[in-house]
């Protein structure tokens, strides 16, 4: 794991640590549609055995570093979504979070922050224990981030929601599309892992509703909002595997039903895990045109980078990013 190079560290505003089983008994997920109803019972029926604990932790945004000091981050772009292959030691996927955290588990919508409660049932239970308590429940407060990490869910099953005419699903499960499938067709996508596999994840909101070009605040508001999601992981992972190499797993985040901008949320990320002092960037493009997106994106954080000078103040980097007039695009619908 590289150091830290003296960044600042975000502030653990809350930490909650849980038994699954317990969890799931006391605070049971609310499901208000009847197909995350069926999920549900194919991932957690009568009698299923949860093992292992939860560790929830929710933080204060962090400052950004004044001075532009970059770690070496090896990013890779991957074609398709989310795999979780491998071992979860050191390993964290981005949920692309509304500002209340898992607010839509329970409802007909299968977006990007749903697909993952569903697969990882616990996390509604999260959500309800937090309210229960009277505790914010929340990935933002106050218009400032507050990143949550969970480390150590169950994900107890894996969803297909790709397009499959021979499934019965030819527009896919995605989105607003799997409210208007079977449950015949819900229940044939659904594949139970038996053992359940862990996920350690990382809740931050995109900012949505933008038009036109990207002004510098909403720039460093995501900066922000991702180098202090990315500098926690850093630092959980630090406390549980120290020595192991930490990879962040993400995507197009707020780049679906919130219209951002390819390019500028892959710079964004991208800058941001260099300045977290994360090892590893594993960047989830879906399709040759997030390739593409991909690209670019890590191009245009080369050359602002390069058009600077060794240890200058990163509110220069931030202007020169600014001057890149990155444009915001338009909802996916989902």
């Amino acid at each position: 794991m590289m150091a830290r190079m003296g960044t600042p560290l975000p502030t653990c505003l809350l930490r909650r640590e849980y038994e699954p089983a317990a969890l799931l008994k006391a605070h049971p997920p609310v499901l208000r549609h009847p197909h995350k109803q069926l999920l549900f019972e194919l991932t957690c029926p009568p009698g299923a055995v949860h093992s292992g604990r939860i560790v929830l932790t929710r933080w204060r945004a962090a400052p950004l570093p004044t001075t532009v000091a970059l770690a070496p981050t090896k990013s890779l772009a991957v074609p398709g979504t989310y795999d979780y292959n491998g071992d979860d030691a050191g390993v964290w996927h981005v949920n692309f979070a509304d500002p209340q955290l898992f607010v839509a588990y329970g409802s007909a919508l299968l977006a990007q922050d749903e697909l993952q409660a569903a697969e990882h049932p616990v996390l509604g239970a999260l959500r309800e224990a937090l309210l229960a308590e009277g505790l914010p429940a929340k990935t933002e407060v106050n218009g400032e981030a507050s990143p949550v990490l969970v480390l150590g869910a169950e994900r107890r099953c894996s969803i297909a929601t790709a397009p499959d005419s021979a499934a019965g699903r030819p527009l896919g499960l995605y989105g607003n599309r799997f409210a208007e499938a079977s449950p015949k067709v819900v229940r044939a996508a659904v594949q139970v892992l038996q053992p359940p596999t862990r996920s350690n994840l990382i809740a931050i909101a995109a900012p949505a509703g933008g038009r036109g070009p990207y002004f510098r605040r909403q720039l460093e508001q995501i900066l922000t909002t991702a180098y202090t999601g990315f500098a926690a992981a850093v630092a959980e992972s630090q406390q549980r595997w120290p020595g192991q190499a930490v990879e962040i797993r993400t995507g197009f985040w707020g780049c679906g039903a919130f219209g951002g901008n390819r390019h500028a949320m892959t710079l964004l990320q991208l800058l941001a895990a260099r300045l977290a002092g994360v090892d590893h960037l594993r960047f989830y493009t879906f399709d040759d045109a997030g390739q593409a997106a991909f690209r670019t994106g890590s191009k245009d954080l080369d050359a602002v980078i390069a058009a600077g000078a060794p240890g200058e103040a990163l509110a220069e980097l931030i202007e020169r990013i600014a001057d890149l007039d990155y444009e915001w695009g338009v909802s996916d619908g989902n």
